[in-house]
């Protein structure tokens, strides 16, 4: 945002983009994933540790097998009463049950399952869970900017709005033809 003022020659301070996305962002986020299509009913599962405050917290992640990420929960623990809540939150957002289901090892995983009474193909192969596992990275650029993330609610309201912009503004180019991504290449130059 600074840098787009500063293209018009306005000088604003990052205090005031920090205060306009805590009041616009969530609204934003909410449009943008009423906006997109349906995602596919192939799930990928994965968490990750993130470092808050000096704190080991654990990032849970739900990621389409395109790459879009779907949900998330931060949480200090990494347990099977975390992976049903994770799960139920999916459902209850997308209202259908997967089909197959890419995740690690975790056993977690196979406890919120049981419980819930999923009855959906479960992949545990290391190479299948790629898409999760990339998902993290643009997580991991923005964190590293903001010099890490101050408390779980920031994370996870930041994470809520940064997951609904990169899914809507992410270029998947294995998924368009090369002569409508050099169109839309040459639309964003001129």
């Amino acid at each position: 945002m600074e840098d787009l003022f500063a293209e018009r020659g306005q000088d604003i301070s990052y205090e005031s983009v920090r205060r306009w996305f805590h009041k616009f962002g969530a609204p934003i986020a909410r449009n943008l994933r009423n906006v997109r299509p349906t995602p596919n009913d192939y799930l990928q599962l994965d968490e990750k540790v993130i470092v808050i405050r000096g704190k080991r917290h654990w990032l849970w992640r739900a990621v389409d097998n395109e790459g879009e990420v779907l949900d998330f929960l931060v949480q200090p623990r990494r347990n099977a009463r975390v992976a049903l809540n994770l799960i139920r939150k999916l459902l209850k957002k997308h209202g259908c049950a997967p089909t197959r289901i890419v995740k690690d090892k975790l056993r977690s995983y196979h406890v919120a399952f049981r419980t819930l009474g999923l009855t959906a193909e479960h992949i545990e192969d290391k190479c299948s869970n790629n898409s999760a596992e990339n998902s993290r990275q643009p997580i991991r650029r923005r964190e590293r900017k903001q010099q890490r993330f101050k408390s779980p609610g920031s994370a996870q309201r930041f994470l809520n709005v940064q997951s609904a912009v990169f899914n809507t503004f992410n270029v998947q180019r294995h998924l368009i033809k090369r002569g409508t991504f050099k169109r839309w290449c040459q639309r964003k130059l001129v």
